[in-house]
This record gives C-alpha cells, sequence and structure tokens, in this order.
C-alpha cells in the first residue's frame, strides 16, 4: 500500500506560517508581561490584605480579653498586634472603645502603606490596605 504523497504547496504555506507566528508573539510578547506583572502585584496586595488583617485581630483580640492582657508576653496591644510580622515599613496601629446595647468594645485598626512592584500608567502606584476588627469585651468574671 502506498501512501500519498504531500504537496509542495503544503511545505511552503507551513514555513510561511512560521513568519506570521513570530510576529503574532511578538505583538503578545508586552501585553503577556504586563498581565503576569499585574498578576503578580495583586498576589502581592492580596498577601499583605491577610497579613494585616492577621494583625488586627490579633490586637483586638488582646484587648478584648482581660486575661490575656494580665499574662501576656507582650507590653501592649501594638506588640501582640504585630507579633509575627516582619513587614517593612512597620504597618499603623489605633484602637477604640466604646459601647452599646450587646456590651463593650474595642476595635484595633492596622494600615499598610503598599507600593506596586512597577510603576505602569492607569495602575496606582501606592495604596493603603488597611483593616478594623471590632471585638466585644469579655467578662472578668462569669455572669458580671
Amino acid at each position: 500500500m502506498r501512501l500519498p504523497s504531500i504537496p509542495k504547496s503544503f511545505h511552503r504555506r507551513a514555513v510561511n506560517r512560521q513568519g506570521v507566528a513570530a510576529v503574532e508573539l511578538a505583538f503578545l510578547i508586552p501585553f503577556l508581561a504586563f498581565i503576569c506583572v499585574i498578576a503578580v502585584d495583586w498576589a502581592r496586595v492580596f498577601y499583605y490584605s491577610i497579613t494585616v488583617s492577621d494583625c488586627s485581630r490579633n490586637g483586638a483580640a488582646y484587648l478584648s480579653d482581660p486575661t490575656i492582657m494580665s499574662s501576656s508576653p507582650y507590653a501592649n496591644y501594638t506588640a501582640a498586634a504585630l507579633a509575627g510580622t516582619s513587614l517593612s515599613p512597620t504597618p499603623t496601629v489605633s484602637s477604640t472603645n466604646g459601647s452599646d446595647v450587646n456590651g463593650s468594645w474595642v476595635e484595633v485598626t492596622v494600615s499598610y502603606p503598599f507600593t506596586t512592584a512597577t510603576n505602569f500608567p492607569g495602575v496606582p502606584h501606592s495604596t493603603s490596605v488597611s483593616k478594623t476588627v471590632r471585638m466585644y469585651t469579655a467578662a472578668r468574671t462569669p455572669n458580671s
């Protein structure tokens, strides 16, 4: 059984198509690089937002439980909030307290100045990642 031969015009079309593919790739590489850098910056913002959220939760937990405050190795709520993080520059930590119908509460806000890896037009170069957590304070003794 004899296989049919491939016409020569098919080979010429395949060789010509390689040049077109190179030109298409040359047009797409800058766009693909831009998308890659944006994805990396998005991942960094996501990481910092999770870290800031954890810091504010730690600080609020420290202030909301008086038994933790008396036995904690941390000097204050700022040290408790920033424990275990190595963010540079150091995030700012602030707190407020108040009360409502449900009882007294504390709020801890942590803010971190985030800057992107690159400075593309249309993409903000810096922003603040901030998180506020409110926790109700625990009673010192049961039923008090």
